[in-house]
C-alpha cells in the first residue's frame, strides 16, 4: 500500500509537492510530523492532533522498548491502537537514542550493548533486534537501526561507522516481516563529508528501500554545513521516492529543507521551547513567561487562528507559566504544534503556485530572521 505520488516540482527551486499513501492515511508532503517518543506527543491527546490536522505522528523505538516494553506493545495490537491514533505513525530506530547515551555503550558489528538510561539495566539492541521491535509497534513507516556518528567525528571513524550503517540496512531490510504494511527506510550517513554522504546513497539505492532519510545532521553542526551536505546529498536520491530530514524542526531549517528537495520533518523543538514558555508566532518567537507580556492581553499570534490565540491571551499564559501550571506548558505545545503544521500547508501552497522564493523572504522578514 505505500506509494509516493509527486504531484509538482517547484520551478525556482527543487522543492516538491507530493503525497505518501499508507495503510493508515495519506501524508501530504511537505510534512512536519510532531515527535510522539513515548507513545505520546507531550500534552496533547489524539483528538488535539486530529483537530490541528496532524497527518502523521513519530514514536520512539528505544523508549517503547524499555517501556512499556514488547510484551505489552505486541498484547495491545500494537502501537496504533494503545495510543488511539488511526492515522500513520513513523518509527525511528532508536539508534540516535542509543548512540547517545556515550559511555553507557559499546558498539560492535553485531550491534549495540547498551544500560537503559532508566534503572542502568544492560541491553543489547542489534539491527534484527530494532526492526523486530518496530514490526510489533506496527508503524506505517519504519527506519533501519543505524550509527550517528557526532558533528566532530573524523574521517576514518566517520568512513567505518558510515560503511557498517550501510551493512547494518542489508541487515535490517533481511529482517524485516512486514513489508507489506509497513515501509523500511534506509538513513544516509556520513557525517560533514560530502563524498561519504555520495558513497552512502549509493549504498543504500542498491539495496532499495521505499523511502530514504538523511541522518547525523542538526548534531551540532552549524546551519551552512547541514545545508551544504543537503545541497550535495539530496540530489542523489531516486525522485520516485520520499526524503526525510531527521530530527530538523526550526522553522528556518524547514524552509531551506524543503527548498533543498526534503519531503518529511521531525523536532522536539516545538513542544520542548512550549515546556520552557516560549511560543512560536508569525513575528518571531515570544517568551512569554517574560515580565513584559504581565499586563499584555492580545492574543499569543494575532494572526493564528488556533484554539489558543481565539480565547487566550499572553497575560494569561504568562500567569500559567509563572505559576508552573500544567495548562500553560499543554496551551503552547497545541500552538506551537498548530503554528508549524499551517506553515508547512502554506509552504504546500507556495509550492504550487510556484512562489515559494517570495513566501519564504516574506515568512523570514517578519519571523525576524
Amino acid at each position: 500500500m505505500f506509494r509516493y505520488e509527486l504531484i509538482k516540482e517547484d520551478k525556482h527551486t527543487g522543492a516538491r509537492l507530493g503525497k505518501i499513501h499508507t495503510n493508515h492515511g495519506v501524508i501530504n508532503t511537505p510534512i512536519f510530523m510532531p515527535v510522539g517518543t513515548q507513545a505520546t506527543v507531550k500534552s496533547m491527546t489524539s483528538e488535539d492532533l486530529k483537530e490541528m490536522d496532524a497527518n502523521i505522528i513519530l514514536g520512539n523505538t528505544y523508549h517503547l522498548y524499555l517501556r512499556p516494553g514488547q510484551e505489552i506493545m505486541e498484547k495491545a495490537g500494537g502501537l496504533h491502537k494503545f495510543m488511539n491514533w488511526d492515522r500513520p505513525i513513523l518509527t525511528d530506530s532508536g539508534g540516535f537514542q542509543v548512540f547517545s547515551l556515550n559511555d553507557l555503550r559499546k558498539i560492535t558489528e553485531e550491534g549495540v550493548e547498551f544500560c537503559s538510561h532508566l534503572d542502568g539495566s544492560r541491553h543489547f539492541m542489534s539491527p534484527e533486534k530494532s526492526i523486530d521491535m518496530q514490526n510489533t509497534i506496527g508503524a506505517d513507516i519504519i527506519m533501519c537501526f543505524d550509527e550517528c556518528a557526532p558533528a566532530d567525528a573524523d574521517y576514518e571513524y566517520t568512513k567505518k561507522s558510515m560503511e557498517m550503517t550501510t551493512r547494518w540496512a542489508k541487515r535490517c531490510k533481511d529482517a524485516h516481516k512486514r513489508p507489506d504494511d509497513q515501509a523500511l527506510f534506509g538513513i544516509v550517513q556520513g557525517g560533514m563529508y560530502e563524498d561519504l554522504r555520495a558513497e552512502s546513497v549509493r549504498g543504500l539505492t542498491e539495496i532499495d528501500f521505499p523511502g530514504y532519510s538523511i541522518g547525523g545532521l542538526s548534531v551540532g553542526e552549524s546551519k551552512d554545513t547541514m545545508y551544504r551536505i543537503l545541497d550535495a546529498t539530496v540530489p542523489l536520491l531516486p525522485k520516485d521516492k520520499p526524503r526525510y530530514l531527521m530530527g530538523v524542526g526550526s522553522v528556518d531549517a524547514l524552509l531551506e529543507g524543503v527548498i533543498r528537495g526534503v519531503d518529511m520533518f521531525d523536532c522536539v523543538l516545538q513542544t520542548r521551547i512550549a515546556r520552557n514558555g516560549t511560543a512560536m508566532t508569525s513575528q518571531g518567537k515570544v517568551v512569554v513567561r517574560n515580565a513584559t507580556y504581565k499586563e499584555d492581553f492580545t492574543p499569543l499570534d494575532p494572526e493564528c487562528d488556533c484554539f489558543v490565540c481565539r480565547n487566550y491571551t499572553r497575560a494569561y499564559l504568562r500567569h500559567l507559566v509563572k505559576c508552573n501550571e500544567i495548562l500553560g506548558a499543554r496551551l503552547l505545545t497545541y500552538h506551537n504544534l498548530y503554528f508549524t503544521l499551517k506553515l508547512m500547508e502554506k509552504v504546500r501552497n507556495a509550492i504550487m503556485e510556484d512562489s515559494l522564493l517570495a513566501f519564504k523572504e516574506s515568512f523570514f522578514q517578519k519571523y525576524g530572521i
